[in-house]
């Protein structure tokens, strides 16, 4: 009789170990985004904000952000006469975004 309570304990002690590692679907959206997301967007939440002020309104239209990463913020552009007027004036974009976003250490903008 001791050996069946012995693995009866024992079963019950593995069940509960293993639902303690299971989360429900809001708590992990939560770790997620104070995990993930808040800190980036600590990080580069400005960056777009600054771009849709120092871009010109005609390429504003035509240009959308589409990842900040390694220091790069890549940028994709409707038309190549649109990529050539903004590849004009990137370099003045570049150093207003790291004067007003210095956290997102961006060193170039890649059009695409």
């Amino acid at each position: 009789m001791e050996e069946i309570e012995r693995i009866e304990q024992a079963v019950k002690g593995r069940q509960s170990k293993r639902y303690d590692r299971f989360v429900s679907i809001g708590q992990a959206a939560e770790q997620f985004i104070t995990g993930q997301v808040t800190p980036q967007h600590k990080k580069y939440g400005n960056v777009i904000e600054v771009w849709e002020q120092v871009l010109p309104e005609e390429l504003n239209k035509h240009c959308e952000i589409v990842d900040i990463s390694g220091g790069s913020l890549s940028v994709q552009v409707d038309s190549p006469s649109h990529k050539y007027e903004l590849h004009l004036c990137s370099r003045e974009i570049l150093k207003e975004l790291q004067k007003e976003c210095p956290k997102a250490r961006l060193t170039k903008i890649k059009l695409i």
